[in-house]
């Protein structure tokens, strides 16, 4: 249920990378000593291990993968190499971080993570976050004007975007995207994409 652990498993599908899931037992594990001397020292998922690399940090993990493995299983290029494109997929990769990841994930930390620790959603915190995802939202429409995706072609910085934007559809906040329809637009687009949609397949699967 990861939501930085999907945005890995999108980036791994569009470039056709094979891996291997490997989940902790249990909550606790990510806060051992072994866990976090070993794996995340902040005691966070995932963690990618490769022919002895780790790196943790999933925006980081899915730039690794990007530049070792971009062109060699497919033509799908999320990190183009002309390096003005460039620029504006790690802009707005930024801007996700900055600006819209915070007030979605207060939004799915509320109605979907709390609910699966079995205790109930604080209304007043799923109301101010919505007036907070609307105002990014407001801007995302004037972004995405004339536009398919952030940059123009769909790239890594569409795929950060994919995790909690899909837990608020699930959870039944869709409608803060569907009133907007540059950005209902963009929602189809991004998500009904084949890797897209294999990822949430293997999630559902669990």
């Amino acid at each position: 249920m990861s939501t930085c652990t999907l945005r890995v498993l999108a980036t791994l599908k569009e470039l056709e990378v094979p891996y291997e899931i490997t989940p902790p037992s249990d909550f606790s594990e990510i806060k051992t000593p072994e866990y976090l001397a070993t794996k995340h020292p902040f005691g966070k998922i995932p963690v990618l291990f490769e022919d002895g690399f780790k790196v943790y940090e999933s925006r980081a993990i899915v730039r690794y993968l990007v530049n070792k493995y971009q062109g060699t299983k497919n033509s799908t290029v999320l990190i183009p190499s002309d390096v003005q494109k460039a620029a504006l997929v790690e802009q707005f990769i930024s801007v996700e971080t900055s600006y819209y990841d915070g007030p979605v994930s207060k939004l799915v930390a509320q109605e979907v993570f709390t609910k699966f620790h079995g205790k109930t959603p604080d209304p007043e915190i799923v109301k101010e976050a919505r007036e907070e995802i609307g105002k990014v939202l407001d801007i995302y429409e004037k972004l995405l004007e004339g536009k398919d995706y952030l940059t123009g072609e769909f790239s890594l910085a569409d795929i950060s975007h994919y995790p909690y934007t899909y837990y608020s559809f699930t959870s039944g906040h869709g409608d803060l995207w569907e009133n907007r329809p540059n950005v209902a637009r963009w929602w189809k687009n991004i998500s009904e994409r084949i890797a897209w949609k294999n990822t949430i397949a293997e999630l559902n699967q669990k």
